[in-house]
């Protein structure tokens, strides 16, 4: 597992999160995911798979290719 992919994506998770100044327990409860899975995705310390990247950017509003641009 690549380690840098999944921080450059932790980080643009909280980027995107703190943009709309949401907590990571408002956006699990958007995503419908757990409010500890958000804080370990943008620590790097999960691979998330693509069904919850799916989840994520639909709580963020923004489109799965403008979430893991750059990656």
């Amino acid at each position: 597992m690549n380690k840098t992919i999944l921080k450059k994506f932790g980080q643009k998770v909280r980027e995107e999160r703190l943009k709309q100044n949401l907590s990571q327990e408002e956006l699990a409860a958007k995503a419908g995911v757990h409010r500890t899975y958000i804080g370990m995705i943008e620590r790097a310390e999960k691979n998330i798979t693509l069904s919850n990247i799916y989840k994520v950017a639909q709580a963020l509003e923004i489109s799965i290719s403008d979430l893991t641009k750059g990656l």
